[in-house]
């Protein structure tokens, strides 16, 4: 299970997180989510991604809008929550963007996430693809 902060160089901030199905209880709610699993249904203000598992999101275009989105809530001071089912694919996919949005380079971005959040994160050559690929 993962609850992580993840800290980018910049100073900004989000949790990323599992998905849970015991419920939504934390010990104070996210002031939003971006979640990239139709199994998160939380009462909290958030957007669903359409992102099938092991794969690519299937509109890329809101992907990368959902993800200028949630960094510039976090940059505001919102707390701001990521996930998608394991916390592995998707959301360390996700989180390599939100790098490569903070300054971190592309060539950089994978390795920064594992070494930040989980050494795990990004899964398949498809996620490194898409990474490698952001402009």
């Amino acid at each position: 299970m993962h609850r992580d902060v993840v800290r980018f160089p910049d100073g900004v901030a989000v949790t990323a997180v599992s998905f849970d199905d015991t419920g939504y209880h934390r010990g104070a709610q996210p002031d939003y989510g971006v979640y990239l699993d139709a199994r998160w249904q939380p009462p909290w203000p958030h957007e669903l991604v359409e992102w099938p598992d092991f794969g690519l999101p299937a509109d890329k275009a809101a992907f990368a809008t959902a993800m200028s989105g949630a960094l510039a809530r976090a940059r505001a001071g919102e707390t701001v929550e990521l996930g998608c089912l394991g916390g592995h694919g998707r959301t360390g996919t996700a989180l390599a963007w939100l790098a490569m949005l903070s300054g971190i380079s592309p060539d950089e971005a994978i390795g920064w996430v594992r070494a930040n959040y989980c050494p795990h994160a990004v899964e398949t050559a498809e996620q490194h693809a898409f990474v490698a690929s952001f402009r």
